[in-house]
This record gives C-alpha cells, structure tokens and sequence, in this order.
C-alpha cells in the first residue's frame, strides 16, 4: 500500500492523524486538523486527502464518527517511513543506565529490570526470554535403555542445559550397545555443533549415525526455540487501554502475554532479527496478534548467546518513543554482557 508519491503533503496529515490518535484515542477530524495545524489549506482540502487516504486503505472511520482512525496499513505505512527516529531524554537513559549497574551483575536481574523498564517507559507490557547459545554444542550425551527399542537420549549443551527425549531405533538394543554408541558419538562430537554433526555421520557406526540423525533433528529444533525463560511485566498497565476495555481483547491480550506456546510461535520466528521489528496486527501471519503490536529486538553477544527483549501493546502506540526504548535497552543489555560475559 503506497501514498501518491506526488502529494507529501497526504503524508504529512497521516502522520498528524497517527500522532493524534495515539494521544487521545479519539477519530481525528478535518476541522481539528486544521485548527491545531498550519497546513496551509482548508479543511475542505484536509478533508478530500483524508478522503483519498482512505481510499488507499490507510485510514477509516467508525460510522458514529467524522473523524478518521488509521487502519492496520496505515500504521504499517507509518511506522515503515513516517515514524521519527526518537531517542529517550539523557536524563531518562543516565537514569536507566544507574540502575543496571547497581543491579547484581546476574542475567536474572537484568532481564527483570529491564522489562520493568520498557514497561515503564512505553506505557505497555514488556517482555525478554533468556538469552541463549545461538548454534547449540555438545558437552556429553547418554543412551540410556528402557525397554526393546525404546531409549532415552539424555543430551547436556556446553551451554548448560540438559535436554531429554524418548527415542525409537529400528531394532532392539542391549545397554552395552547402547554405552558403547554414546562413547562413539561423544569421542566424534563433544563440542560439535548441528552442522559439524550432519556433515560427519559417515565416519560412524551404523547405530551411531542412526541415533546421529536422531541427534541432528533434535538440535535444529532446539536452535529455533527461545529461551528457557520469558520474563514480563507490564500487563497491568497495557489492560489499561480503551482498545482492551472489551472480553475478547483482554483474553487476546493475556494469551499472548502469558501462555508460552502463543510467544513461542511469535519469537521462534524473529531469531535472526537485525535492530528493531515491528508486528502490527500479527502481520497477517498470527491471528492472536489482532489489535496488537509488538517492538522487538535482539540483544546479546552476536553469534554467540542472544535473546530477544520487547514491547507488547495496543495499535495505538507511541511507535517512536517505544522503538527508541526498546533499542537502547537492548544496546545496553548487550554492552553488560559483553563487558561480564564476553571474554569468557
């Protein structure tokens, strides 16, 4: 969807009704317009490029009103080439910095102050998932028999975590088999990660590289999830809004907010994401997101161990100022730990 290229000035008045609306969450009207801005044309004319922005998708208006509200395109539109670039105040970012650094020099407590903060900062929810190794490693694994051909692979990362799945091979194995494979796959792969493993299989045992393909797809899956973790604060706060005032909104809302499968689908696909990404309405792929937005961004040691840090509102949202938050919390979450964490 695209304004006429040879009318700026349309642009500028969606930009005014986008403003206008976040502020107030009242439709923006002609008259309004022209009396708060020196457009320098009349009503009648804001009225016939309202007009035309409507046509093109961007706005709409609700029957019981004049006034004009943006569509879902119309904050895309904005958001993709009308949104100014805006910085929080120095004094709210020495503020924020302060209190990182007199927090315990945890993970745990970083994540949580850092969603209190994007809370506060963008009048929304926030939420962060722990950050975690980019490309998974083997430290050990174990196959540990439980009955014929049933087995449990029992899998530790060099990151920390321990990950369990039940296995079915083609044929019954002994525990003695079952031993001597894990020592094979260990003696091969400790340190390894999914690509080391995939490109390698053919200098295994029959068993072992059975269980190899077993291994390969377990560790793509594990490469996709998010963190083990999500932290969130905020909820409270966006509830608030005149948009979650309805059932429905608030149970949409609280689904995305608080059930991890729904958060999992969102971020699983936004793990390779480059600064800031904005979803509005779900972007036609997550019908959970209907009525909502969302400001995300990385944060981490690149190519190492990131997560994923955001904001979660209504449409109606202070894009600028909230994508300004996000990305500095990121940016200093980042700059921790590379500082405490980097070099090790």
């Amino acid at each position: 969807m695209s304004i006429d290229p040879v009318s700026d000035r349309r642009k500028d008045l969606l930009r005014i009704v986008v403003q206008e609306y976040v502020d107030t969450a009242q439709p923006v009207a002609s008259q309004s317009i022209a009396d708060k801005y020196n457009l320098g044309v009349s009503p009648a004319t804001i009225r016939n490029d309202m007009a035309a922005l409507e046509r093109e998708g961007l706005l709409t208006h609700p029957h019981t009103s004049a006034g004009r509200v943006p569509t879902d395109a119309g904050y895309r539109y904005f958001v993709r080439h009308l949104v100014p670039n805006i910085e929080l105040p120095s004094s709210e970012r020495r503020m924020i910095q302060h209190q990182f650094h007199q927090s315990r020099r945890e993970i745990d407590q970083w994540l949580r102050l850092s969603t209190a903060v994007l809370s506060q900062a963008s009048h929304g929810a926030a939420l962060a998932t722990t950050p975690r190794a980019v490309h998974s490693r083997i430290k050990h694994l174990e196959l540990i028999g439980i009955r014929d051909a049933v087995v449990l692979l029992v899998l530790v990362l060099e990151e920390g975590a321990v990950k369990q799945q039940i296995v079915s091979l083609d044929g019954p194995v002994t525990q003695d088999e079952l031993s001597q494979t894990s020592n094979e796959l260990n003696e091969h792969f400790a340190g390894s990660d999914v690509t080391r493993i995939a490109t390698r299989m053919e200098l295994l045992s029959p068993l072992a590289q059975d269980v190899a393909v077993l291994l390969v797809d377990m560790m793509k899956r594990l490469d996709g999830a998010v963190g083990e973790r999500i932290y969130r604060d905020g909820l409270a706060q966006i509830l608030e809004a005149p948009e979650f005032a309805e059932g429905e909104n608030v149970r949409r809302v609280v689904k995305v907010m608080e059930q991890r499968s729904v958060l999992e689908e969102i971020l699983s696909e936004l793990v390779e994401i480059d600064d800031v990404q904005v979803l509005i309405a779900g972007e036609g792929r997550f019908v959970d997101l209907q009525d909502i937005s969302l400001v995300l961004t990385q944060y981490g040691i690149e190519n190492q161990v990131t997560g994923i840090i955001g904001v979660v509102g209504p449409l109606r949202m202070p894009y600028g100022r909230t994508i300004g938050a996000v990305r500095y919390v990121a940016a200093l979450m980042s700059d921790l730990m590379h500082q405490y964490y980097g070099s090790q």
